[in-house]
């Protein structure tokens, strides 16, 4: 996993990502809250649905091989940039509850610094019940976008330290 390979158009060029509001630890349990006041699995399912829609547009040149993800039933494309010592992602779906699962996950991991990435376990899955609750397919998907957000991550930690 290469971030920024050459044959994928790019953005201008950004120095540094703004550090989230919430820390790593905190967007955890803000999204742990947000799932507890939701009464049932229709509302859970409509408040991921919406999430999705309000990810950033995806450029269509994004959407090429290099940036597709295998082990998904939907079609995933997902984009990582370094900023500064962050990790910057962009990603899509064709599907609006896989494309709500990526915005879970980027705001839990986005533009943060790899080594925070990588130490930070995805135990909110469990906590809001997403693993109970998400067929297996989705469940393999949303696994294959966790791979390839570590993978990125340890990759940026490879390339920093050698």
């Amino acid at each position: 996993m290469n971030i920024g390979s050459a044959n994928q158009t790019n953005p201008p060029a950004q120095t540094a990502t703004a550090e989230p509001e919430l820390s790593i630890t905190e967007a955890q349990a803000d999204l742990i809250a947000r799932f507890q006041v939701l009464e049932d699995w229709m509302e859970r399912y409509q408040y991921i649905i919406d999430l999705g829609r309000k990810l950033p547009s995806f450029p269509d040149e994004w959407c090429i091989e290099d940036n597709r993800l295998h082990g998904c039933q939907s079609q995933v494309w997902l984009r990582a940039e370094k900023r500064g010592n962050r990790l910057h992602f962009d990603a899509t779906s064709d599907a609006a509850i896989v494309l709500g699962l990526i915005a879970i996950l980027l705001r839990i991991y986005g533009d943060r610094r790899p080594e925070e990435i990588l130490s930070t376990r995805p135990d909110f899955i469990k906590e809001i019940g997403l693993d109970s609750h998400l067929s297996a397919t989705r469940s393999n998907g949303l696994h294959s976008m966790l791979k390839a957000l570590f993978g990125y991550a340890q990759n940026a930690v490879l390339e920093t330290s050698g």
